[in-house]
């Protein structure tokens, strides 16, 4: 890396400013069903009838509304359908320990909690006091982060939550860092073994997984517009290569200071060196419009915010950034064009400006991309590590430290400074690891705090007193419902094979494309990759997600169909194995005394068993990362 970053001129380095039952046969006998079950059957069937209530009220004041045409403008804007998001996000977490919201679970404890009010398809109910979500250990600092984050706490006076138990941690850390549920045997080892250490031994073996590769590449192919064709100018081989470099990225742990220095000045076919494919997966070719979407990257800034001058001054740093086609169809160049520009001459130098004001000549002949980048990464730049720092805080934990973590600026100030910066000055030690950062997250008692608050004060979740609970990603949802099941899932594109063929057992998370999708995917609120910021991917459970798990011909074969309860059942010896089998699949988890007591009943029998599967598929439990 010191071959190509050069020392940045005056960058000011004191300047520190900143998320209906299966059929049975005719001829067959019915088993009669417990009276939880029938109960629980019913009340679903009047859930899904006001969940079309519901959305036939919401649509009709839609369309009755004076604003709806300023609604439809908006809705067509993606940056503006992101905006919507993030305020219903803001009051869904201030849902979460507000007082005055009633809790809507009857206390009921097999967690056959199925949406009884859409507060309930806003959040995660944390009123539950028998399920194993906290631990008894006590809460202490671990490592300077907690220091940090414990410190803010008191000086606020605002208590933490408990630290989160065995059972939680590590579902917690599977679908965190893997995307992906721990099997039964993951989970009756890491339960059963008594080492103190298990977690942090665990965490070390978790960033070693195929699967981490897989989840954070998706991670990144979110922000770096991995999407064929339309209406991003990728072509699908293209596609795929580009996604293959970050993959390698990731798997090799590259550096990130590198990762982004390579991705800025790249130059070549957008075939052979995958990485221009950076450039070409903008949706303008302009060099304001790339400013805005490396400042958007990078700083995480939102560079139309910025003044008028600013925007231009950045702008002069990728005023030669070259296009040209070659013979083969689709393949383009990118390249340094020393013609492009507004220079008279291209023996004239380029003027540009960095975004903490300082003025850059660039001498003739020189790219000023790589000029940029190298300033851009430098160890003394306070804001690029910063970015990241923010943004692996809120991938973990839920919520930015600036929050939202794509608009970082004077207006949107960090709720804990001293933490941004900390964790920026501990990567930059690092040499830019990230896997050390995600190690020093996972291993802190602020990460492993339970989700259930334990004050009302609203300011709790702002600055860590408990963690985040949101609801799994469309990809690791329905990855974790094969899982379960035994079953795989169909996946479409608009583009044709032999671009788009996908193997048997194709993981979502694992999708190389953001073209290829499926309904289920869609439904789930997957991200369209056309704006690159974190909260486009729409995490929120609707009334649509609700009604297709509760009742949709999709669910209901793969559990009755699927080969994962068949096999969960010759697992089994007897009923009481069989419902903590189910337990242990689906929640990570074995069922509490009183789950057990009614859950055996019912798996007596492959019917039953699948009922309960079904159950516990629509419990917040499963749905929700927690």
């Amino acid at each position: 890396m010191s071959g190509h970053v050069v020392a940045p001129p005056n960058i000011d380095t004191q300047t520190k400013s900143a998320s209906p039952a299966p059929r049975r046969s005719v001829k067959r006998k019915r088993r009669k069903k417990p009276t939880w079950l029938v109960v629980l059957m019913f009340g679903s069937s009047v859930v899904m009838f006001g969940l079309v209530v519901w959305v036939v009220a919401e649509s009709g004041s839609e369309v009755s509304s004076p604003t709806t045409g300023s609604a439809t403008a908006e809705k067509a804007s993606p940056v503006a359908a992101v905006e919507r998001d993030r305020r219903d996000r803001r009051l869904r977490e201030d849902a979460l320990v507000r007082p005055d919201v009633p809790a809507s679970h009857s206390g009921q404890s097999l967690a056959l909690d199925l949406p009884d009010t859409m507060h309930d398809l806003e959040t995660f109910d944390t009123e539950w006091t028998d399920r194993p979500f906290e631990s008894e250990s006590p809460v202490h600092a671990h490592n300077s982060i907690d220091d940090l984050v414990f410190r803010n706490l008191i000086e606020r006076g605002i208590e933490p939550a408990k630290l989160c138990s065995d059972e939680t941690f590590l579902r917690r850390v599977y679908i965190d860092l893997l995307g992906t549920l721990p099997t039964v045997d993951e989970t009756t080892r890491f339960l059963d073994d008594r080492d103190e250490r298990k977690r942090a031994k665990l965490i070390d073996a978790v960033l070693q997984r195929d699967e981490y590769v897989d989840y954070i590449t998706m991670k990144w192919c979110d922000i770096l517009r991995v999407k064929a064709e339309f209406p991003i100018n990728l072509w699908p081989n293209a596609a795929q290569a580009y996604h293959h470099w970050i993959h390698e990225s990731v798997k090799t742990n590259r550096r990130y200071d590198e990762f982004a220095f390579e991705l800025l000045t790249a130059s070549g076919s957008n075939f052979r060196t995958p990485q221009v494919n950076f450039y070409r997966a903008m949706q303008s070719k302009e060099p304001i419009a790339i400013a805005q979407t490396v400042a958007l990257t990078f700083l995480c800034e939102r560079a139309e915010k910025w003044p008028t001058e600013r925007l231009e001054g950045m702008s002069g740093f990728f005023s030669k950034v070259g296009y040209k086609p070659t013979g083969e169809w689709k393949e383009e160049i990118v390249f340094y064009d020393a013609r492009r520009g507004e220079t008279a001459s291209p023996n004239d130098p380029v003027a540009a400006v960095y975004p903490n004001g300082v003025k850059a000549i660039i001498p003739a002949g020189e790219d000023p991309r790589r000029v940029f980048a190298s300033w851009l990464v430098h160890e003394k730049n306070p804001w690029f590590a910063r970015a990241i720092a923010n943004r692996v805080w809120f991938w973990l934990l839920g919520r930015g430290i600036v929050d939202p973590p794509d608009d970082v600026g004077p207006e949107n100030p960090a709720s804990n400074l001293e933490l941004l910066n900390h964790l920026a000055d501990d990567l930059i030690a690092a040499d830019f690891d990230l896997k050390h950062l995600f190690r020093e997250i996972l291993n802190s008692s602020t990460y492993q705090l339970s989700c259930i608050p334990a004050t009302e004060d609203p300011d709790a979740g702002v600055h860590f007193a408990h963690y985040h609970p949101r609801r799994l990603d469309a990809e690791v949802l329905i990855d974790a419902i094969c899982q379960i099941t035994g079953t795989t899932e169909v996946y479409m594109s608009i583009i044709p094979e032999p671009f788009t063929f996908l193997p048997d057992h194709q993981r979502a998370i694992a999708l190389p494309d953001g073209s290829i999708t499926s309904s289920f995917l869609e439904t789930f609120g997957r991200p369209a990759r056309d704006t690159g910021m974190e909260l486009e991917r729409n995490n929120r459970l609707t009334a649509g997600q609700a009604l297709h798990l509760l009742n949709s011909n999709h669910i209901r074969d793969k559990l009755k169909q699927g080969p994962g309860i068949k096999e969960l059942l010759r697992q089994a010896i007897n009923s009481t194995q069989t419902a903590e089998i189910l337990y242990l699949a689906i929640l990570s988890r074995r069922p509490t005394e009183t789950e057990r007591m009614t859950a055996e009943e019912l798996c007596r029998s492959h019917e039953g068993t699948r009922d309960l599967a079904w159950a516990l598929v629509n419990t917040d439990e499963f749905l929700f990362r927690h």
